[in-house]
């Protein structure tokens, strides 16, 4: 990633031409180094990656149309970056730079239909002082959008400036949902995985054409449709014990456009109804003991889940697994290290919570 820091005016070009644009990625904590691959991968040389200063961020240069950032997979969110030469918020509201807010803002609502964007919401600490209070009426007035408090289409962030020695900088998402909403989820389930994270988990696991693939314990389908998003399978199933899951998957299947696309089965992980060594890529979110399940049951299932997966994987399959049952995980690993190999591990965020993302590869017997 380059080290090169913006100078304090790293936007003096003109929003209305498309030429090079100052943005901001947000994205999970612990896949940022993925996330910054695909935006090289996805835009070449239209990107240019700028060192950031959180964890979660990459900011960007960005030749080209703004619309096309939001294919972007393994991203929270894309923002358009304002800098403003200000001492305080309270000078947004000078005519000057309240224009450019405008302009920024309404750079925003032009890449999408008319009626798209009618509430905003702005992200700030204090937020909710007299001064961003009049800020918020402001917008209100010359925009025509409603300020909310909570879920809004517009999200606006003002914060001391990250990128630039000095002043303030507005950030406007460039969607009127985040990137991590997945258009396809018609249906959802108690503790479904983020699809940023799901899609994460496929791209470690390096998919590929002739994959065969299996998604345990598959729930609403999420890394299944990520999976077959990414890359199609020479064979795709997803199985789970509950008929509701299955029929949520399907419907999610369904609107992704990947009806006909995977198999799904009632099927128990810990015995499941398939000959030895048959599958190359296994996904599955293991239930955390916070939402679903508990720590006993989990105690007895990951130990299980474990070594039917491995009977199951051909001699060099890819397993990625997820949880936040890092201890048993691990000792349950620790247990298994005569058929699965730890090639990764990573903490990532989701929810408040650390879940760890386990990639591993299953070895010939008797080979360690």
């Amino acid at each position: 990633m380059s080290k090169h820091r913006p100078s304090a005016k790293p936007t003096s070009v003109s929003f209305s031409a498309i030429l090079r644009y100052l943005c901001e990625a947000e994205v999970v904590t612990g896949l940022e180094d993925l996330a910054a691959a695909e935006l090289r991968q996805r835009y070449g040389n239209r990107v240019r990656l700028l060192e950031p200063s959180r964890p979660g961020e990459i900011p960007f240069y960005f030749d080209g149309q703004l619309e096309s950032l939001a294919a972007s997979r393994l991203v929270l969110a894309v923002y358009l970056v304002r800098h403003f030469p200000i001492p305080r918020p309270q000078a947004l509201l000078g005519h000057q730079h309240f224009t450019e807010l405008l302009r920024q803002v309404n750079t925003v609502r032009s890449l999408h239909p008319t009626g798209t964007f009618g509430s905003f919401r702005i992200s700030a600490a204090g937020s909710h002082s007299s001064v961003f209070q009049r800020i918020k009426q402001a917008i209100q007035h010359a925009a025509g959008l409603m300020p909310h408090d909570d879920e809004a289409d517009l999200v606006l962030r003002v914060r001391p400036a990250a990128l630039s020695a000095d002043g303030w900088e507005v950030l406007a998402r460039l969607t009127p949902r985040p990137l991590s909403t997945r258009a396809w989820r018609v249906c959802d389930m108690l503790g479904a995985l983020n699809g940023v994270i799901a899609a994460a988990m496929v791209e470690l696991t390096q998919p590929r054409a002739n994959d065969r693939v299996l998604n345990l314990m598959c729930g609403s389908g999420t890394l299944l449709i990520e999976r077959l998003l990414r890359v199609p399978a020479a064979a795709a199933g997803g199985c789970d014990n509950d008929a509701t899951a299955l029929r949520c998957a399907q419907a999610n299947l369904q609107a992704a456009g990947l009806a006909g696309a995977a198999d799904l089965f009632i099927m128990d992980a810990t015995h499941l109804q398939m000959p030895d060594s048959c599958v190359d890529v296994i996904l599955a979110d293991l239930p955390w003991g916070q939402l679903v399940g508990g720590h006993e049951d989990n105690q007895r299932l990951y130990p299980l889940v474990l070594r039917e997966a491995a009977r199951v994987a051909a001699v060099g399959a890819r397993a990625a697994f997820i949880t936040h049952e890092i201890r048993l995980m691990e000792h349950v690993l620790s247990d298994c290290a005569d058929v699965w190999l730890v090639k990764q591990e990573r903490r990532v965020f989701q929810g408040g919570l650390h879940p760890r993302i386990y990639l591993l590869s299953r070895i010939e017997p008797g080979a360690r």
